[in-house]
């Protein structure tokens, strides 16, 4: 049962990986940062602030969500990052706002706000290439970040 469950999450890593590079066309820079990155839970690729600055500082193009209200982003978010409160997120205003063509990271308030991973889930169910930034604004703000109006 331990090498079937091995097995498992190798496959899922390397199916990942292809699709990645389905996806970015062959662009390796990118399918690398992104499939070596995320760590999958319950379906969600999770990714860390050290990850998360990787890709923020890489150069490369991503979208980055803030999945919390209107209200909250308007009293401060991450420089450069989109609003779409997760309750909100459906085919037509993803579609909207967002290109399949990138990664999409998402992020909410923090650790054990779970907005943020209903959001990814969301987005990955419409085909996006969703990664969860669970810390959120929460360690965002604690790592020395300031927040955006």
């Amino acid at each position: 049962m331990r090498n079937y469950r091995s097995l498992m999450v190798v496959s899922l890593f390397v199916g990942l990986c292809f699709v990645c590079s389905l996806v970015y066309g062959g662009n390796k820079r990118v399918c690398d940062t992104v499939c070596k990155m995320a760590s999958v839970k319950n379906g969600v690729r999770q990714i860390s602030y050290n990850q998360f600055m990787k890709i923020r500082n890489s150069g490369e193009k991503y979208t980055l969500l803030d999945v919390l209200s209107a209200d909250s982003y308007q009293e401060g978010h991450i420089e450069g990052s989109l609003s779409i409160p997760f309750d909100t997120i459906n085919a037509e205003t993803a579609g909207k706002a967002l290109l399949k063509d990138y990664p999409v990271v998402v992020y909410c308030a923090g650790f054990k706000c779970s907005a943020s991973t209903s959001a990814a889930a969301a987005l990955t169910k419409l085909g996006y290439n969703a990664l969860d930034y669970k810390g959120g604004l929460q360690e965002w703000q604690k790592k020395g970040n300031k927040l955006v109006k």
